[in-house]
Formats: structure tokens, sequence, C-alpha cells
């Protein structure tokens, strides 16, 4: 009986070519975007004359401000991209993200790394060993070193896509940021136009108040206004002109708040006085089911979600061998003039199959806390999705309400107006106190300040209803090409 002889040297090759064979094998789950009930319509009903979103509503959802009508807005908003700090810090973070996709997909390529070196060693006589010679040697090399370890279980290409999920979820952050801090401006711009309105509210009170003194005092010139209503005519005035220079405090922080917003120091802007004259707009209703494509920071965890997907594979696959290839080669000799000769050449080549066989538990525990990682990245995109559908509800009932409420604050201005006129009328006939003018003054001013408050309430909602509903934003605008890899 013949014994066939198995040719040894073939078996790395072989081993290498199983590895290659088997580097399609993926271990851990495969993603699944997590489950979540969308009710068919939202709960609270917009103000009448709102309306569904159509097609053509896409004008403003890049430059979603523009629908305020407001030039000055524009121009403001338009400096949040460009210099704004926030946004520029996470840009930066994005950056980093994306670098960590292209540093792990380096995990797919083989390290090859190359070198000089030269050698001086002495070998005492005492010491040799038979056939050598003592003495001192030089030895001069120039290698050549490869290792590629091969991703037989797919933990590199898991992590590349733990790595991209994560600079997707990057830039989506950078989106909800981008998006807050322009609301935040908005938000800002109207309260101090508002502020505004209210300051020409005031001076114009002050006019009435001024004339009311001087009425007054020519009534106690004649002896028929007492001095008492001098003095409360004047209190009045004084309390009014006090009121207004207070304003100024929350006008100037909102100016200094909307040039920081705009990466400007204070000093280097001014907002002229410009009374609010705006009226809240019509914003475009999506459906319940649109919202998770438009809101950046529901598309941010959801991408978390994928990320920590992906770790449980990183993980998984450390239950498996590692199969890595190395090679050397180069040249080395004892004489520098010989050094790149042929008989200097040199090479080894060999694969290394490598196994943890105990661990005390640590790659169990490793697996359990990427799946634990996992159910709370879910938790936490099903959480932001019920928080947009809050703020989406907070703010159409928001705006529905102010809605009713202006209706009737409009008349009770009306009213107070029209009772601040006929006691104007009767005070001059010497029919009423300047005690109930003064009253009929200030329930007068107090409902014209109370409109003006309901204004920017509705204008604010408004800005917090375009920024729940995700601004300008969609899902498709996320950037698919991370790091040179593709998803």
């Amino acid at each position: 009986m013949k014994i066939k002889k198995i040719n040894l040297r073939i078996r790395p090759l072989g081993l290498i070519a199983l590895a290659l064979a088997a580097a399609g094998c993926t271990v851990g789950p495969q993603y699944k975007k997590p489950s979540m009930e969308v009710p068919a319509g939202f709960k609270e009903q917009p103000p009448a004359g709102w309306k569904t979103a159509q097609p053509q509503d896409t004008a403003h959802r890049g430059a979603w401000w523009e629908i305020f009508g407001d030039p000055a807005l524009n121009a403001l908003e338009e400096q949040v991209s460009v210099s704004n700090q926030t946004l520029a810090q996470a840009e930066a973070h994005f950056r980093g993200a994306r670098a960590a996709v292209a540093s792990a997909r380096a995990g797919l390529f083989p390290t090859v790394t190359a070198g000089a070196q030269a050698t001086r060693s002495f070998n005492g006589g005492s010491r040799s060993t038979s056939g050598s010679q003592s003495g001192a040697a030089t030895v001069y090399q120039v290698p050549v070193d490869f290792t590629y370890e091969a991703d037989v279980w797919g933990r590199v290409r898991r992590t590349i896509e733990q790595n991209a999920a994560n600079a997707q979820a990057s830039a989506a952050d950078v989106e909800s940021i981008r998006l807050s801090l322009q609301a935040e401006l908005a938000v800002d711009y109207f309260q101090l136009h508002g502020l505004d309105e209210q300051r020409r509210l005031l001076d114009t009170a002050v006019a009435d108040y001024e004339a009311a003194l001087k009425i007054t005092n020519n009534r106690h010139d004649q002896g028929v206004a007492s001095g008492a209503d001098v003095a409360e005519a004047q209190t009045q005035l004084e309390t009014a002109r006090a009121q207004a220079i207070d304003l100024g405090v929350a006008r100037t922080q909102l100016e200094h708040a909307i040039a920081i917003l705009t990466g400007k120091a204070p000093a280097d802007l001014t907002i002229p006085l410009t009374p609010l004259a705006a009226a809240p707009p019509v914003v475009p209703l999506e459906l319940p089911s649109e919202l998770l494509e438009r809101r950046p920071d529901i598309a941010a965890a959801e991408r978390r979600v994928a990320a920590a997907n992906a770790g449980i594979g990183v993980a998984t696959a450390a239950y498996y061998p590692s199969l890595t290839l190395n090679a050397s080669g180069g040249f080395a000799s004892s004489t520098l003039g010989t050094l790149f000769s042929l008989p200097s050449r040199f090479w080894s080549l060999g694969p290394q199959l490598l196994a943890t066989v105990f661990d005390g538990g640590r790659r169990r525990a490793a697996v359990a806390q990427s799946e634990a990682a996992y159910d709370a990245e879910v938790a936490a995109y099903r959480e932001s999705v019920l928080t947009a559908f809050q703020n989406v509800e907070d703010n159409l009932g928001a705006l529905r309400i102010l809605s009713d409420e202006a209706v009737q604050q409009t008349a009770a201005v009306n009213a107070a107006e029209k009772s601040l006129a006929l006691t104007r009328n009767r005070y001059s006939a010497g029919i009423a106190t300047y005690l109930e003018v003064i009253t009929a003054q200030n329930a007068a001013y107090a409902n014209q300040r109370t409109a003006v408050d309901l204004r920017i309430r509705q204008m604010t909602a408004s800005v917090n209803l375009i920024k729940a509903l995700g601004g300008g934003w969609s899902v498709a605008q996320m950037p698919q090409t991370v790091g040179a890899v593709t998803r």
C-alpha cells in the first residue's frame, strides 16, 4: 500500500484562499428600523385658514424663514450657517466622525512597512559556537513587512457600518443644531420687534399723558381741577416714561443674543427700531407619518440605533478566531556593496490563526453590553418620535387657542378705547373725576399691550411649529457617502 505524500508548502496558501472565500460572512444581527406606531392625524386642529402641505409648498423648505416675508430676518438667518460658532463646532464633530469611518475602512487593507537598518555585533571567542567566528560583524538590512488580517467574520465591516451610522447621526445633529439656532434667532427677532411695538404704544401713551397733563394744568389754573388731579396726571406720565426706558433692557439683551447667533460681537450688530407688524403665516402641515422623514433629531436617533446594532456584530465577532497573514522580505548582507545583490535577498510567508480559548466571560459580557446599548438607543428613538409629535401638537394647540384669544382681545381693545374716549369727554364736561380717566387710560393701554404680547406669542408658536415640523430638512439630505463609504 502506497502512502500519498502531502505537500505541506501549499497549506498556508490554501488557508489564505479559504479565508478570502469566507470573507463574505458577517456575524451579528441584520439591521431593521425600529417599528413605531404613527397616528393618522394630529389631535390639535390647526387654526382656520391653514392647509395640508402641497408639492408646491417646498418653495421655502430650504430657507423656511422666508415664509415670514421679512428681508431683515432673511439676512440675519443666512449668517447663522456662515458664522455661528456652535454650528461650526458641530460641523467639526461631523468631520471627525467621517474620518473615523475612513480609519475603520483602512482595516480592510494590508499594512506594509519598510525600513533600513545596520546592526553591529560582537562575538567573543569564549562564547563562540562551533563553526562560528569570533569578532565584530556588521549586518545591513532593508526589510519590507506585510501584515493583513482577513475580515473573515465581518468585524471590520461591522465597525465600518457602525462608524458610518454614527457619522450620519452626526450629520443629522448638525442639521438639528442649525434648525434650533435658526428658530432661536427668529424667536428673538420677533420678541425684539414686539418690544419695539410696545415701545410705540408707550410713546403714544406718553404723548397722550402729556396732553392730559396740559389739560389738567389748565383746568387747575381755572380752578376746575384740584392739585391732586395734577399730581395724578404727572405720576401717570412719569410712570409711562419709566416703563418705556425699562423696555430697553430686554431689547438690548435680545439684540446681543441675535448678534452671537450670527457669529458677531454685540458691538458689531445694531437692529433698527421696527414695531412688530407681521401676522402669523400659514404653515403647510405635514401628515404625522411625514414627520419621521422631516425631523433631523429623529434621523439622528435612528442612525444611532443602526450603529448600536452594528456594535453587536463587532462584539460577536470576538467569539471567532482571527486569521492574520504575515509576510516579510528584503535584503540582508554583511557588506554594504552586496546588499542589493541577488544572494542577499530573503523572504518569509505564513498565516497565523488565533482564537481565544478562555476569557472569563469577557466576550459574553461585551455582547450583552452591546445588546443593552441597542435597546437603549431604540427606546431613545421612540422617545424622540413621541416628543416630536408632542412638539407639533403643543404648537398647533397654542396657535389655535391664541388665534381665538386674539379675536377676543381685539374686542377688548376696542371696548377699552371706546371707554377711554367716553370718559375723557365726561371729564372735559366736568362729569367724571380724573381718577376715572386714569383708570380708563390704564385699561386701554393694558389691553393694547396684551394684544401685542399675543401677537408675539403667535409668531413664536409659528416659528416653533416650523421647527417641530423639521424646518426645511428632509432625510434625503442626509449624506449617503461618509468617509469614502457609500451606504
